[in-house]
C-alpha cells in the first residue's frame, strides 16, 4: 500500500516506512522523523525552481518531471508497496500539485513507468524500462533478466 503525505505532518504508526522523495533535506526535519530518503524519484533543484518560481505550467512539469525519473526506481517502490505500507514524503503543501502525487498514481496503477518514452528505439537496443539486456545501469551494475 502507498499513502502520501506532507514531511512536516507528524508520524503515525499506519504510515509504515515513511520515505522522503525531495532532492533536499528539508528543513526542520530530525532524520528520526523519516526512516528512508530516496532522491531517485525526486525532482531535479532546476525543474523545481522553474515550477515553483519561475511559472512553469503544471502539465509541463509532469512531462519533465517524467523525463527525469528512472522507471527502475519507480518500480522498485512498486515492488515495495505490494510487501508493505510506504509513505512517500514532501515539503509540497498541495498534494495534487507536487510529484509525490504523481508517484503514488504510478505505484499504485502502474502507470507512466512501463509507458514507452518518446524517442526510443521500437526494437533492439533500449525500451521504456532501461538498457537492453547486457548493457550496464549506472554505477556499473549489470541488468538482470
Amino acid at each position: 500500500m502507498v499513502k502520501i503525505k506532507r514531511v512536516y505532518d507528524p508520524p503515525e504508526s499506519s504510515d509504515g516506512t515513511r520515505i522522503l522523495v525531495m532532492r533536499l533535506w528539508p528543513r526542520g526535519i530530525r532524520r528520526e522523523q523519516v526512516d528512508e530518503w530516496n532522491r531517485d524519484v525526486a525532482p531535479s533543484v532546476d525543474l523545481l525552481h522553474a515550477f515553483k518560481r519561475g511559472g512553469l505550467p503544471w502539465n509541463r512539469y509532469v512531462k519533465g518531471y517524467w523525463r527525469e525519473i528512472a522507471p527502475e526506481a519507480v518500480d522498485a517502490l512498486r515492488r515495495r508497496a505490494r510487501r508493505e505500507t510506504i509513505t512517500l514524503l514532501c515539503s509540497c503543501p498541495d498534494e495534487n500539485h507536487c510529484h509525490r502525487g504523481l508517484l503514488r498514481d504510478a505505484i499504485a496503477k502502474r502507470r507512466r513507468s512501463t509507458q514507452r518514452r518518446k524517442g526510443t528505439k521500437a526494437e533492439g537496443t533500449e525500451t521504456d524500462i532501461g538498457p537492453a539486456k547486457g548493457r550496464r545501469l549506472a554505477g556499473g551494475a549489470a541488468r538482470r533478466r
